[in-house]
């Protein structure tokens, strides 16, 4: 009778939170629980005291450590609490009132038999110029990877039984500590940078890095006095080759690494145009790219880019410094990062070539009209609340809706300290908080969306309305250098911002915009040209307009 009666009193609390929007820690507080967790570390593993967060990881299964079985959709069971001034051999607790995903409270877990492991998130102090000091992860060059970043604290796992009802506290011991990412080396065909940016320092308060891999022609060496055109490519962060560029022969079991074998094979041949192909890195304390603009929480990324990588780049690997020598491409966010680029700086860059770009009109913030929308979690109509969905298959089956993905990262970190997708627009594109963190366009937990917060970023971000309002000077600048590509199944309805886009740029006048808007038939995210393909496309583009 008494588990009856939680049970009730379970549900009854869940229907008011989605109703009134109670948090979580309400919530699970009213669900008594004696189950805790505790999670330290020791001297040798970390020598000073920490400030960060701290999580509870929980498996069926140890064919991989927990650690490496979190994720969204398909992911187990964790939970996190922020700690600060952590000392070794002291323990953070988690408990009924500590978030989680996507078991919300640790009494909501099943007794049973499970592989458990903790983990600890450390982060710095950051003493910005703007005078906020806010708490976050340092990149250590991982990619703003809380699971992989080096220094990062991990438990062994243990085999151990739960039984939420009963009073006790298992504890764990991060003894582990993750080592430094590896950089591959340089080779005849590819080259790494990575220097500490001026810009970027002075701004957050810390050491603060920008890089960028680059893949040199074939003759490149042979020709000391020759100049190259470059393909600037927009993406999330990553120390690979552009285009997945790989000299040996991986064999036939993995496509991706078979697919970069084939591209060198082009690359290398006398059939592929001869230019530069550059990926840039540009971490951030909120994700692994900072989206290559200028932004109040972020401070000057785009300055950094615009003023010290791309200027040593080209100093150092003779690249042609005209405009109709720079294009651009990226796919997702570096669809958007790369048509921003060019929309902002139209007359430095020649050209882009943006697949599958993030909403370009956040009237179609993926499926989210931002500024008519209540909420962003669901739509609702007059006796029926429907949950929006985040990420479908082409066949239109649902992987994901939009609250799950948002409360994974809730459970990563509060204050976009989760190094999520959703957690780099709220930085990229919205104000400082009175705290100094991103003010979010939506409250976290409920959905409920700010209109204050919509209409900054409609009048900072939203690159179809600052095109729609600064045509006639943009226009004749902007003549034939866009190219947009999307599936219309984009896996995360991309493809309806891009709608929006082409309806605006069809109908411009003096001049028409004379660029290509393409769309897959039935295709899913990152449809577009790609490859020997985008390399003869571009190269074509290039030799038009020298």
């Amino acid at each position: 009778m008494k588990k009856i009666w939680y049970a009730a009193l379970f549900f009854c609390v869940l229907f008011n939170f989605f109703t009134f929007g109670i948090s979580a820690e309400k919530i699970s507080g009213q669900i008594a629980t004696g189950l805790k967790f505790s999670v330290s570390f020791t001297e040798d593993a970390h020598s000073e005291a920490l400030t960060g967060r701290i999580y509870l990881m929980l498996s069926h299964n140890n064919k991989q450590e927990p650690r490496f079985q979190v994720r969204r959709a398909l992911g187990i069971p964790f939970w996190g609490q922020n700690v600060a001034g952590l000392k070794p051999g002291d323990a953070g607790i988690i408990d009924e009132n500590s978030f989680g995903f996507p078991l919300r409270s640790i009494s909501e877990i099943p007794p049973g038999v499970y592989f458990i492991q903790g983990f600890i998130n450390i982060y710095t102090e950051f003493k910005r110029a703007d005078g906020h000091t806010i708490w976050m992860h340092q990149d250590q060059w991982e990619g703003q990877n809380w699971l992989r970043s080096p220094g990062n604290l991990y438990s062994d796992v243990q085999k151990i039984r739960i039984n939420p009802e009963k009073n006790e506290t298992i504890e764990l011991s991060c003894k582990n500590v993750i080592p430094p990412v590896t950089v591959p080396a340089d080779t005849k065909w590819v080259k790494h940078i990575k220097f500490q940016s001026k810009l970027l320092s002075d701004f957050w308060g810390q050491p603060m890095y920008l890089g960028a891999t680059i893949l040199l022609p074939e003759g490149f060496e042979q020709n000391p006095d020759k100049s190259y055109p470059v393909n600037y490519i927009q993406g999330h962060f990553s120390l690979r080759a552009p285009y997945g560029f790989r000299e040996d022969d991986p064999g036939g079991k993995n496509p991706w690494r078979r697919r970069g074998y084939e591209f060198y094979k082009f690359w290398a041949s006398a059939d592929c145009p001869r230019m530069i192909a550059v990926t840039f890195q540009h971490p951030c304390p909120f994700y692994d790219d900072a989206h290559a603009m200028n932004s109040p929480n972020l401070g000057p990324y785009g300055d950094a880019i615009m003023q010290e990588l791309i200027p040593y780049i080209e100093e150092n690997f003779r690249v042609i410094r005209k405009p109709y020598a720079r294009v651009l491409s990226g796919g997702s966010t570096g669809g958007w990062i790369s048509m921003a680029l060019q929309i902002f700086h139209p007359d430095f860059f020649g050209g882009t070539f943006s697949l599958c770009p993030d909403a370009l009109d956040f009237r179609a913030h993926q499926i989210v009209n931002i500024y008519e929308d209540k909420n962003a979690y669901y739509k609702d109509y007059d006796w029926l609340r429907v949950e929006r969905p985040d990420l479908r298959r082409p066949n239109g089956d649902i992987v994901e809706m939009m609250k799950d993905e948002n409360f994974y990262e809730l459970a990563v970190g509060d204050r976009c300290r989760s190094g999520g997708q959703w957690e780099i627009y709220m930085a990229c594109y919205g104000p400082v908080g009175e705290d100094g963190y991103p003010k979010q366009l939506w409250n976290k937990l409920t959905g409920e969306i700010d209109p204050e917060v919509a209409q900054y970023w409609k009048e900072n971000f939203d690159l179809r309305y600052y095109l729609e309002e600064n045509w006639s000077e943009l226009g004749p600048k902007l003549k034939g250098k866009l190219h947009i590509y999307v599936g219309d199944m984009d896996s995360y309805y991309l493809n309806n911002a891009v709608k929006y886009m082409e309806e605006f740029l069809e109908n411009t006048k003096n001049p028409y915009y004379s660029g290509v808007v393409e769309y897959g038939d039935g295709k899913p995210h990152c449809w577009g040209p790609g490859g020997r393909e985008l390399i003869k496309l571009m190269a074509a583009y290039i030799e038009k307009n020298k």
